[in-house]
């Protein structure tokens, strides 16, 4: 097991997380950056992430009563003290030579879960053991399904409790940004926890067909029967990652998921989808409650935070900011990054009349003409 990660100073010029951007593209290299802070073709998904919290408009409510306040919740069968989780980013070590070893030092310092990508830079177990905070393990479920089985058992030896099974990228999207920057693996970088995988045959397409269809990258694409067949291999929770379509998410439900992330890969798969905020009431109205919904993309402020819950998350996830962070001071920056989104979403509470999460609705949201006193 690696040491323990040196902690940080953190710079005093910031203020908020949309400070720690600039800090952490200055402290990586030019092709590390366009890796992780990219997204796919012309990146209009990314940006519309961004941008439809900004579109979004809340309303106040004064003189409620606050005593008591809190913003704790039940996920999953986690109890946690605040609605904001670190989503899995891979290859952390690009980042930070301490890679997840110190986001997993500074989610455990603010209480935070961390979902750890199948694809992260330090092995599951070692994570695990430097864990003082509950993990869930993200999967993708791999061509080769013994190896998939192997992760399953790994994870569960290791004490995670949940797998989070990304379901939008069965294949990689186009990034073009980081083609421009001919990225490349440093020496070092790796994903530790695929060593031993089997490969996938070669192609035997003729020349000049689909370099796609007929391949066997999706010849071997998971499948609802996958869910399924990954589900009967473990007790623990399953979630999937990357539902974007009321119709998935219903097909979900009725799957047996124990949760549904609304996300569209931070931008990184398929350019010219919605911004995940917007498509959140529409999977909310499908699911009707019946499981926990969580949303990743876009959010910089704990207002961020507030409008998703209000619009019918339960809880988010975080990737690029705390990446920013943990690029700019390590473990105390990721710590100081969720310090940031709790404080501002326990502002935007107070300032709404909101003394639990359970108060967070569409009612303290603005909408022009729709104001009325009931």
């Amino acid at each position: 097991m690696s040491s323990l990660p040196k902690l940080q100073q953190i710079p005093a010029e910031i203020a908020a997380v949309a400070d720690y951007q600039a800090f952490a593209r200055e402290r990586m290299t030019p092709e590390a950056w366009a890796y992780l802070a990219g997204g796919a073709a012309d990146e209009q998904t990314l940006a519309d992430n961004l941008a439809a919290f900004q579109r979004v408009r809340l309303l106040n409510r004064v003189m409620e009563d606050l005593g008591g306040g809190h913003t704790r919740l039940r996920l999953c069968g986690l109890e946690l003290d605040y609605p904001i989780l670190l989503a899995p980013v891979a290859f952390q070590k690009l980042a930070h030579p301490d890679g997840e070893l110190a986001s997993v030092l500074g989610a455990s310092a603010m209480g935070a879960a961390m979902v750890v990508s199948t694809q992260a830079s330090v092995s599951l177990e070692a994570i695990a053991q430097a864990a003082q905070t509950p993990l869930w393990f993200q999967l993708y479920i791999q061509p080769d399904r013994e190896f998939t089985r192997e992760l399953v058992r790994r994870a569960e030896a290791a004490g995670y409790r949940a797998l989070v099974v990304t379901v939008d990228a069965p294949v990689n999207g186009l990034r073009n940004r980081e083609q421009r920057a001919a990225f490349a693996f440093p020496e070092g970088v790796e994903a530790v926890n695929l060593k031993g995988m089997r490969s996938l045959p070669p192609s035997v397409a003729r020349p000049g067909a689909s370099p796609l269809f007929g391949s066997p990258l999706l010849e071997h694409a998971p499948t609802w029967k996958d869910l399924e067949w990954l589900q009967s291999l473990t007790r623990l929770p399953v979630l999937v990652k990357g539902v974007m379509n009321p119709r998935d998410a219903v097909r979900a439900v009725e799957a047996g998921v124990a949760g549904i992330v609304v996300s569209n890969h931070g931008g990184r798969t398929l350019d010219g989808l919605p911004a995940t905020l917007d498509v959140l009431p529409a999977v909310a109205r499908a699911v009707e409650g019946k499981v926990p919904l969580l949303l990743d993309g876009g959010i910089r402020r704990g207002t961020d935070v507030f409008k998703a819950l209000a619009l019918g998350a339960d809880a988010v996830m975080i990737g690029r900011p705390y990446v920013h962070g943990l690029a700019t001071a390590g473990a105390s920056g990721v710590a100081h990054v969720l310090h940031l989104l709790r404080t501002e979403l326990e502002v935007a509470m107070a300032l709404t009349g909101c003394a639990s999460l359970a108060d967070i609705d569409a009612s303290l949201i603005w909408r022009e003409g729709h104001l009325d006193a009931r």
